[in-house]
This record gives C-alpha cells, structure tokens and sequence, in this order.
C-alpha cells in the first residue's frame, strides 16, 4: 500500500502541463479578463490592447520574474505554440460569433473543472521560477522566494499594469496593498518549496508538490462551490498579523493628554500648548 501510494505521488509530480492543464490555464486567465467591467469595449476599440492585456494575464509571472532577473521581458514569445494557444483562446472568448465559446465554458461544472487544473499550473510554476533563480544565484533563499513568488502569481502582481493598459488606473488597487487570496497562497507556496530545496524543511519534494496542490484545489474548487472569496486562511493571518504587526494599544495617561486643554475643557481640537480661540474663551468666563 505504502508503495503504490509512493507511486502515486511521483507519477503526479511527472504530470506534463503541456497540452490541457496549459489550455486551463489561459482559459481561466481570458474567461477573468472578459468579465471585468469595459473590456468589452476596450477589445472592438483596440484589439491590439485587449490582446496585450489577456497575454498579461496568460504570461504575466514569467514576463515578471524576467523583468527581475535582468532577462528580455518578451523571453515569453519564444514558445510559439504557447502563445499561439493562448491567442487562439483569447480570440475565441472575445469575437466568436454569438459569443458562443464564452457561453459553453461559462457553465459551472466546467469552470470548476477548469479552475482546479489551473491550480495545478501554480505548483509548476511555482517549482520553475526557483529553479530559475537558483541557476542564476545559488541557494539564495530570498532570490527563490521572489522568482518563485513572481511565477507562479506575476499576473495579478502586475495588474495594475494591465489596467493601464486598457486606459484605466487604479494605484489603491494593488496587489501590495490589497493582496488577493491567490497571491498569498503562492508567497506561501514559494516560502515552502524554497526551504525544501535549501533543506530546512523535512520533506520529500512528491510529496509537497501533491499536498500543496491538493490543498490549492481544494481550497479553489470549495471557495466556487460555496460562492465566497473569503480567504481560507483568513484565521491564521489574523492570528499571525496580530502577534508580528500588532500595533500597541495607547496608554490610559495618553488618552487622557491628548485632545485635552490645560484650561480644563475637552473641547480644544489641539494638544497642549492651548492657543485656540475656544480655550482662550473659556478661560475668561471661569475667571
């Protein structure tokens, strides 16, 4: 039992992306991009710009992780027959007539399915982006987690570039400072796999790429069935955040002090010293 289950998990550590977890891949990334609001108008303004924008979200972890490396940002058009797959997806989803591909897979069980595979790719890219950098810089541990973290979610990490593209910009909406569900999993992903490789977490490479994977999925497939977007593990960042970030609770003397008035009245809007008006009228009447 023991060594079919062994089996089981080095078979799926060998599982090729390459065709259908791929065609998941952008067919998630488009179907998200033809949902969001003006895009419609956007691909029969400029298609040119629309095409920019899903190879962005198609591409947009190794155009990143690129970027980072000092490498060419275009280093993506290389694989002919990615792209080639990816705009064929795009130019389905967005000028079949009728609008009948984005109808078809518009269906929930197969955007769950769909969903699910894509999550897959995550694993993969994750694994890709800290080989990448340690071929470039030998079990540097930082330089893994950033690669790493950039490949396997450098689209949503530079969305905000793919809205400046289709003319809108939106810097408060950054993945910086309004980091999504998906773009903490990966960080999480790229820490774990990171202090694998480096040796400092016990575990066999199979066997963390199947229950990372798995909790990827199940997580994924769960939150669609549920129709929340609530973070699975909102809990433990709420945990984590209040005992490294927590900010100190002002003390009773502060409270007191602050927005006070030496006079004796509490409707001065500034600390001490008191020059405003209100002070000073309040003081001759109590004279």
């Amino acid at each position: 039992m023991e060594l079919a289950w062994e089996r089981l998990i080095y078979s799926f550590s060998r599982l090729p992306m390459f065709p259908f977890f791929d065609i998941a891949h952008y067919l998630v990334c488009v179907m998200s991009l033809k949902q969001q609001p003006g895009i419609v108008e956007v691909s029969q303004k400029s298609p040119v710009a629309c095409w920019f924008s899903a190879m962005l979200h198609c591409f947009g972890g190794g155009i990143l992780a690129s970027l980072l490396l000092a490498e060419p940002p275009v280093e993506f058009l290389v694989n002919h027959t990615n792209v080639y797959l990816a705009s064929s997806i795009w130019y389905l989803i967005f000028y079949c007539p009728h609008d009948l591909f984005y109808q078809c897979f518009s269906i929930p069980p197969l955007q769950i399915l769909a969903a699910g595979m894509k999550e897959v790719t995550r694993t993969w890219k994750i694994l890709g982006g800290i080989a990448h950098a340690n071929s470039h810089y030998k079990n540097n541990w930082l330089i893994m987690i950033a690669i790493g973290w950039a490949r396997g979610a450098g689209g949503g990490i530079i969305s905000n570039f793919e809205h400046l593209l289709r003319g809108v910009w939106r810097p408060e909406s950054n993945e910086f400072l309004q980091m999504s569900y998906p773009v903490k999993v990966t960080l999480l992903g790229a820490v774990l796999f990171t202090l694998q490789h480096t040796k400092h977490l016990p575990i066999g490479k199979h066997n963390l790429m199947f229950f990372y994977t798995s909790f990827l999925v199940f997580t994924k497939v769960t939150m669609m069935l549920v129709g929340s977007a609530n973070s699975p593990i909102a809990c433990l960042e709420t945990l984590l955040n209040r005992i490294l970030f927590g900010c100190q609770q002002a003390s009773p003397e502060v409270k007191d002090t602050v927005g006070s008035c030496p006079c004796g009245t509490t409707s001065c809007p500034t600390p001490v010293p008191c020059e405003s008006a209100v002070c000073k009228k309040s003081t001759k009447k109590t004279e």
